[in-house]
């Protein structure tokens, strides 16, 4: 048997013991001149958007609202809309940026569902490009994400601030 070493994987492990409350309200928390090293990108009235810390690709976004709840019928009009403008943004700026062929755009409500975060409704936008998948997730469950989170955080800044 051969051995693929992730030692990254290790922070991902380790933080779903560890982490106690909701990493999204937190990094909202933090005073904005912490936004770079929480990856978070724009910050409006109602949401925000972050690049996701384990990503499934490279570019791998989260929209959330600002405000702590667990499904979208519990957000305000306004909320939803800012909430929904966010996303339209994400994909822009990606097409503008990484150039992506195609978005998975999914929402996991509830843990059996896949969220991490059940009590923070979070939308994932993920780009994906033809043959962006290859042999490593179906044979070793090792994801191969091309450029780190701060260059590619950088990179976004950068195109956002000419949208």
């Amino acid at each position: 048997m051969k051995l693929l070493w992730a030692p990254w994987r290790k922070i991902y492990i380790a933080s779903e013991v560890q982490t106690k409350g909701c990493f999204f309200c937190k990094d909202l928390r933090s005073p904005t001149a912490r936004d770079p090293e929480n990856h978070l990108l724009h910050r409006s009235r109602h949401a925000f958007i972050l690049l996701n810390r384990f990503p499934y690709t490279n570019g791998h976004l989260m929209v959330a609202p600002n405000r702590h709840v667990s499904s979208l019928e519990k957000l305000s009009d306004a909320e939803r809309l800012d909430f929904l403008r966010l996303s339209d943004l994400s994909t822009t700026l990606l097409k503008r940026t990484l150039k992506p062929q195609g978005f998975n755009l999914g929402i996991n409500l509830g843990r059996v569902a896949g969220a991490g975060i059940p009590g923070h409704v979070h939308l994932h936008i993920v780009p994906r490009w033809k043959g962006d998948t290859n042999f490593m997730p179906i044979l070793t469950g090792t994801k191969v994400i091309s450029d780190s989170l701060e260059a590619t955080y950088r990179e976004l800044r950068r195109s956002l601030r000419a949208i």
